[in-house]
């Protein structure tokens, strides 16, 4: 992946001591040690490896077991897998935390996530599918939705850089995702969850703290109730 520039708008929000970015990007660095000090390849894991830490897979992230769709998101499929994603993360991320509170970010990011993974189960039903890529790409989306469209304090002059580079981001790593291997669906799925959170989030992320909460929590409901009705089309298309 190549990340957008590290040129960002002035910060709309004080971000605390520990970053959200710095714990999600901990996580994923926590599962992959772990994986690799119980043995598994920090080069090629196998695919027995990977479903064992919880890749996606869809008999059974479809059947007895829909968490593999969000633990898929901290398993990566080696060093390099993992070097870029959190590069990637690292970068968005910062952007981020000036634009949404905590538990927007969460949302956009654990949502997106999971939209990701439904797509590559809708799109690959025999595949498995691991990495925060569907995550990140959301994260990317909800940005571009919300600089685009929200009221920030900011000029639109201003802004236009930053858009530039983030739809530069989407763009380029779509096509690089066109490679062999590489699971497209789950950037595509995770880019258009993102967009729409954006676009919704968009006139919140300036409000007032109880407004912003209030708000988020019809979102966290609504994008709750679109996952399940998603899950169980897939559920239903493949047969499960």
């Amino acid at each position: 992946m190549i990340v957008p520039s590290s040129e960002a708008p002035p910060p709309v929000r004080s971000r605390p001591p520990i970053s959200l970015t710095q714990i999600i990007v901990g996580m994923n660095v926590l599962v992959f040690v772990a994986m690799v000090v119980s043995g598994v390849s920090p080069l090629e894991p196998t695919i027995p490896q990977l479903v064992t830490w919880g890749a996606n897979y869809a008999p059974l992230s479809l059947g007895s077991q829909p968490w593999r769709m969000l633990a898929s998101n901290y398993v990566h499929i080696g060093i390099i897998h993992i070097f870029f994603n959190m590069w990637c993360l690292w970068n968005l991320g910062m952007l981020a935390e000036r634009i949404f509170d905590r538990w927007t970010y969460l949302l956009v990011y654990t949502a997106s996530g999971i939209g990701g993974s439904l797509a590559s189960l809708w799109w690959h039903p025999r595949g498995y599918g691991a990495g925060a890529s569907g995550a990140i790409f959301g994260l990317a989306g909800a940005l571009i939705a919300v600089l685009y469209l929200g009221n920030l304090p900011i000029s639109k002059e201003a802004l236009k850089p930053t858009l530039k580079s983030l739809i530069t981001f989407a763009a380029y790593n779509l096509f690089f995702g066109l490679v062999p291997g590489i699971d497209n669906a789950a950037h595509l799925g995770g880019l258009a969850a993102g967009l729409g959170l954006g676009a919704v989030l968009a006139r919140s992320v300036t409000e007032p703290p109880e407004s912003r909460a209030r708000w988020r929590n019809y979102v966290l409901v609504g994008t709750t109730l679109l996952l399940l009705a998603g899950y169980k089309y897939v559920q239903q298309k493949n047969g499960h």
